[in-house]
């Protein structure tokens, strides 16, 4: 039986002054997947993750969460998303709980659901011990745990992260990987963009490898792996007239 289509992107396009950052991009997601966005810096994935949540309006094509339109139906998509973005939104005099607590008010929800979601949450990320020490004094990998739970606070149907490890120590990248998983466990879908193959690899169950606004391929880690027809590493070096070539398969 098929999987229930969570996000449907169809033709999308998105163009800055001329400049075309996303072209004739397509793709769906099943609800329950971890679905990444691959590429360089640059390569769109920002662009399309930020038209999904309804922050940016494609110049054409058209994308839908649970058939819900992202433009035409803006108000009713946010209420079924989490977003972490990119930037940390963290406001270092406030306390962990402090944040969870603010970002409840914005949500409108009661005390009693607020006082109950956040006690949740900060247990999931490991940060109930630390949850009144003020986030000044929080470590990177705790603070992106912090970005975490805020955006699980709305207990949403999808969950898009934006280069969710992006300079972390490998430690903390790997904490951040099981709370990944964790959440697909529990029925989440999501979406990530990331440009750590490692990352793609250990943690999606589909990826689409974009660069400079277009989707080249589609599909498992395991399937473009073959494709590739092997494991190849290749790594060019210049500087000034030297230039050095390895390759390893």
């Amino acid at each position: 039986m098929d999987r229930a289509v969570a996000i449907d992107v169809s033709h999308l396009s998105k163009s800055y002054d001329g400049h075309h950052a996303v072209t004739d991009v397509s793709f769906q997601v099943h609800a329950g997947e971890i679905f990444g966005l691959l590429g360089p810096n640059g390569a769109g994935k920002s662009t399309i993750l930020r038209t999904l949540i309804t922050l940016l309006t494609p110049t054409a094509g058209q994308a839908t969460i649970f058939g819900l339109d992202s433009v035409r139906d803006a108000d009713r998509v946010r209420q079924l998303i989490g977003y972490v973005p990119q930037e940390r939104a963290i406001d270092r005099f406030l306390t962990g709980r402090e944040h969870l607590e603010l970002l409840a008010a914005l949500y409108h929800l009661s005390k009693d659901e607020a006082r109950r979601r956040i006690a949740e949450l900060l247990t999931l990320v490991e940060l109930d011990a630390h949850a009144d020490r003020p986030a000044k004094t929080y470590s990177g990998g705790m603070k992106r745990k912090l970005d975490i739970a805020c955006g699980l606070l709305p207990d949403p149907k999808v969950l898009f992260l934006d280069e969710p490890t992006l300079g972390l120590d490998v430690q903390s990248r790997l904490k951040i990987w099981d709370y990944v998983r964790m959440l697909k466990g529990r029925g989440m879908t999501v979406v990530m963009t990331t440009n750590y193959l490692d990352e793609a690899d250990q943690l999606c169950d589909r990826l689409a490898i974009i660069d400079s606004g277009v989707i080249k391929t589609i599909g498992s880690p395991v399937e473009l792996k073959v494709g590739l027809g092997g494991d190849i590493v290749s790594l060019t070096l210049r500087e000034t007239d030297r230039c050095a070539h390895w390759s390893r398969r």
